[in-house]
């Protein structure tokens, strides 16, 4: 099975080795059928330090390498 893989914006890089990546999607209320984004945030292994703030990137799912990271950072867009 092929692993999972997200874009979004890096927010924070204040961790050693980490970066704090928020994800935005579309979802469709079931009922009154707006649309409407929502935000979520993961962290994700950054071994470098090569991403900053305000980078566009893609993140891979991965083993859990700590207590909240399961994502790695793939590359920049």
């Amino acid at each position: 099975m092929p692993k999972k893989q997200l874009t979004g914006t890096i927010i924070s890089d204040k961790m050693q080795k980490t970066v704090v990546v928020e994800v935005e999607r579309i979802k469709k209320h079931p009922l009154y059928k707006r649309r409407y984004k929502f935000h979520k945030k993961y962290k994700a292994h950054n071994e470098k330090g090569e991403y900053k703030i305000g980078d566009k990137v893609i993140i891979e799912e991965c083993r859990p390498i700590s207590k909240e990271k399961r994502w790695r950072v793939i590359k920049k867009l």
